[in-house]
């Protein structure tokens, strides 16, 4: 049994702090019993929050100077001080038993691991898309599971391609997959926001997530595809 010590919650942002400030509150009451760390990699463009927002020592803001999801995650992974990294999106709710479930799986031997996730609304349609995330597929990997793994195992793997400016988590797991790193999915929900199918529509959405999915496998350059994905969908 793997003995797991600390856990480094990574969180990238830009422009979250409606999210932020319901998600850092949820995450330090879930943590009592757990050492846990809470880093915030904001964007350079962010401007709607600072420390004075979260009077916490668990909790701590660095501002990146590049662009990019990926460069987010590597810059705060570097600074972590935990065993495990969790990565996990502003717009995402963890369950109570999240920490739990995190170490459980890990001191079970394995490397990694994602959560399965549900919408934050009753819609039939994006219930059906939240049932594929418990299993195995075409999907998995992506950022809404909340990837997390071990610190030495990630960086062994090289971190995330901060040239992938789009499909970054995809691209990541494909190298966890080719190396057979051990990982599983946790079948305890996370709540995942809605607001990308409220903005555009079920259709629309799944469809360019499709896509995305299919261009990523062929070999589509990251650029094009982020500006494809842009030009598809309303991300605001």
């Amino acid at each position: 049994m793997v003995l797991v010590k600390n856990i480094s919650v990574i969180i990238p942002a830009h422009n979250e702090r409606e999210n932020l400030i319901v998600l850092i509150p949820r995450l330090i009451t879930i943590s009592k019993g757990f050492n846990v760390e809470i880093i915030i990699a904001l964007s350079a463009e962010s401007h709607d929050i600072d420390s004075k927002d979260f009077r916490s020592k668990q909790v701590s803001l660095i501002t990146c100077a590049n662009k990019g999801r990926a460069v987010q995650m590597n810059q705060a992974a570097k600074t972590a001080l935990g065993d495990i990294l969790v990565f996990l999106h502003a717009d995402v709710l963890p369950p109570i038993s999240f920490f739990k479930n995190i170490q459980e799986t890990i001191s079970s031997g394995m490397d990694a691991g994602f959560f399965s996730y549900k919408f934050n609304t009753d819609n039939f349609w994006l219930k059906i898309n939240a049932h594929f995330t418990k299993t195995d597929g075409i999907f998995t990997g992506g950022g809404d599971q909340c990837l997390f793994i071990k610190k030495c195992v990630f960086e062994t793997l090289g971190a995330f391609d901060e040239d992938q400016v789009l499909m970054e988590d995809f691209e990541f797991f494909k190298r966890m997959k080719k190396a057979k790193m051990p990982y599983t999915i946790v079948n305890n929900d996370l709540i995942v926001s809605a607001r990308k199918y409220h903005n555009n529509s079920y259709v629309k959405v799944n469809f360019c997530n499709l896509l995305m999915v299919v261009l990523f496998k062929c070999g589509y350059k990251p650029e094009k595809l982020k500006t494809l994905y842009d030009r598809l969908l309303k991300t605001a």
